[in-house]
C-alpha cells in the first residue's frame, strides 16, 4: 500500500488528510463503510467533485476499497505472503506422516502464517468438466478429455479480498478413488501430494511458470486490488516419477502482497574435482 502524501495544496488533499487521520486514530476501522460523496462534501465544506477526487486518491493508494458508483469502505489490509519453492520438499516429506501431523502442513500456513481455523472463508468447489485447451495441452490429454476442476477460495477477514487457486487433475487418473472427488473432505490433510499418493502417484518435480499482467475487472473486485497493481500469475505443473503431468494449478497473486522466494540448491563439486580457479 502506497501512503498518500500530506500537506499538498488543494481542497481534495484537505479531505484526504482528514480521512487518513480518522483511519489512523481508529475512528474509521478496516471494513467500515465510508460516508457518501454528498455527505463527505457537506462535512468538509467542498463540492462533490472535490470529495470524489479525495476518495479516488485514497483508493489508488490502497487505503479505501470499492467500485465507482457503489459502496466504499476502509480497506482491510491484505496479509503479506511469501511463496517459496522449498515448500514442495516440505509437502512431499509430509506424505508419509500420520494424519494428525499432515493436517498442520498446508498452503495457508506456509504462505501467510494464518491457520485454517482463523480464516473467514475457506471454500472448495469441485466439478468434472472438459479440459480447456490450454489445460489439456499442459496435461498432455486427448481432445475431449475430462478433468477434475477444483476451485479454492479463501478470505482472511470479512470484506477482505479473496485469494483463489484453480487445480486441474486428469479425471481418468483420480476417478478410481471416490474420496478424491468429494469436496466435503477438504481441507485434505497433506494436500494434493497426499491425494495423489492414495492412488499410487509420486511426484518427481514441480515446474512453476510465472508471468505478470494487469487483472481483469472481475479480479480487481474479487481480490480487492488497487488501481495500477499488476497480477502475478503462476501456472504450477506437477509431474509424476513416470514423467507424466498429473496436475495443473492456476494461482493469481496481486503483486502488492506477494514475495516470491526461489532457492536453487547447487550440486557440489566432488573431492576429486577440487578447486582449480585462482584469485587475481
Amino acid at each position: 500500500m502506497t501512503k498518500p502524501t500530506r500537506g499538498a495544496p488543494g481542497s481534495a488533499q484537505k479531505v484526504v488528510t482528514a480521512l487518513l487521520e480518522q483511519i489512523e486514530s481508529g475512528a474509521l476501522r478496516p471494513g467500515d463503510q465510508m460516508p457518501t460523496i454528498a455527505a463527505l462534501a457537506e462535512e468538509y465544506g467542498v463540492n462533490k467533485n472535490t470529495a470524489s477526487k479525495a476518495v479516488v486518491s485514497l483508493k489508488a493508494t490502497g487505503v479505501l476499497s470499492g467500485l465507482a458508483g457503489g459502496n466504499t469502505w476502509v480497506r482491510v489490509p491484505p496479509p503479506h505472503k511469501k511463496r517459496q519453492n522449498t515448500r514442495y520438499h516440505m509437502e512431499k516429506s509430509a506424505v508419509h506422516l500420520p494424519e494428525s501431523e499432515r493436517s498442520g502442513v498446508g498452503a495457508s500456513e506456509a504462505d501467510s502464517g494464518i491457520p485454517l481455523q482463523d480464516l473467514h472463508e475457506d471454500r472448495a468447489e469441485y466439478a468434472v468438466v472438459e479440459a480447456p485447451p490450454e489445460i489439456r495441452e499442459a496435461l498432455a490429454l486427448l481432445p475431449g478429455a475430462q478433468v477434475l476442476r477444483r476451485t479454492y477460495t479463501r478470505r482472511h477477514a470479512q470484506k477482505a479480498g479473496a485469494s483463489r487457486s484453480i487445480s486441474y487433475l486428469p479425471y481418468d487418473l483420480v476417478r478410481g478413488n471416490p474420496d478424491l472427488l468429494d469436496p466435503h473432505r477438504e481441507p485434505w490433510p497433506g494436500g494434493t501430494m497426499h491425494q495423489l499418493y492414495t492412488i499410487g502417484v509420486e511426484l518427481d518435480r514441480v515446474v512453476d511458470h510465472v508471468t505478470a499482467g494487469m487483472p481483469t475487472p472481475e479480479e480487481i473486485q474479487e481480490f480487492d486490488i488497487p488501481p495500477s497493481v499488476p497480477l502475478i500469475r503462476i501456472r504450477k505443473v506437477s509431474y509424476s516419477t513416470e514423467d507424466r503431468p498429473v496436475e495443473v494449478t492456476e494461482i493469481p497473486l496481486p503483486a502488492e502482497r506477494i514475495e516470491l522466494i526461489y532457492t536453487t540448491q547447487l550440486e557440489r563439486w566432488s573431492p576429486s574435482q577440487g578447486f582449480t580457479g585462482r584469485f587475481s
